[in-house]
């Protein structure tokens, strides 16, 4: 019964791969956003990305990741529903946004969920871990995590703001240097997409942002303001099969 419906789920999955999903593209612009706190849903998806990697000989998923960069972009979006939520002053407000896109420029962080084979294997911070994460860009670079904060128990905030972090999952925050050692940004300026790879013997999976080529990023200026009623984008979801 249950290779039935994995079995049904993959079948899925596939069909709606193949019928050619549009990524939504991302901007690492910084400078200001007029979001409002309805348009944290939509902003949330643009930043969030699946992907499943399974064995078709066998219906076995091995491994469903699921990441949200936590960019300036989102960052802001979510500090202006965090400010709504808990009906903080504006001095407050100014504050925890100071603090909060300060973060951005010291590192690359990810919030990260995953489900599927044998739990004890996903937790990312055993050195028995079945998977190997690192940064990853279309020019080469290739980077190790500085920090991997496992989240034992997800509280109502990480699971009102990442739904996606259910107690089915194992939830993780990943960081990254924002340059290397000698001073080469990790995601490089002409990059054409970043991403996070998880590796391992069972084989790895890549979820990736394509960043926007030219103009302005999303809601960054008073000209194009975030609309609060705007369609949102599904994360981008993609599938591995290893035969």
């Amino acid at each position: 019964m249950e290779r039935t419906l994995l079995g049904v789920t993959l079948a899925a999955t596939l069909l709606f791969g193949a019928a050619g999903c549009v990524t939504p593209r991302v901007s690492l612009a910084e400078g200001p956003r007029e979001y409002v706190a309805t348009d944290y849903e939509s902003v949330l998806r643009k930043w969030t990305r699946t992907e499943d990697l399974f064995a078709v000989s066998e219906l076995e998923n091995y491994l469903t990741a699921t990441a949200t960069f936590e960019s300036w972009d989102f960052r802001w979006a979510y500090v202006v529903r965090y400010v709504q939520d808990y009906r903080l002053t504006i001095d407050q407000r100014k504050k925890l946004l100071e603090r909060t896109l300060d973060e951005t420029r010291q590192r690359h962080q990810f919030f990260v969920a995953l489900y599927g084979g044998e739990r004890r294997f996903n937790d990312l911070t055993k050195p028995d871990s079945a998977w190997i994460v690192r940064l990853i860009d279309d020019t080469g670079n290739e980077t190790a995590p500085e920090e991997i904060i496992a989240i034992t128990k997800p509280n109502a905030l990480e699971r009102t703001y990442f739904p996606y972090s259910t107690v089915h999952r194992q939830a993780f925050r990943i960081r990254f240097p924002r340059s290397t050692g000698d001073g080469r940004p990790t995601i490089s300026p002409q990059a054409k997409w970043f991403g996070v790879r998880f590796a391992g013997a069972q084989g790895n999976s890549e979820l990736i942002w394509m960043i926007e080529e030219t103009g302005p990023a999303e809601g960054a200026s008073s000209a194009d303001p975030a609309s609060p009623n705007a369609p949102a984008a599904d994360p981008l979801r993609t599938t591995t099969a290893v035969r």
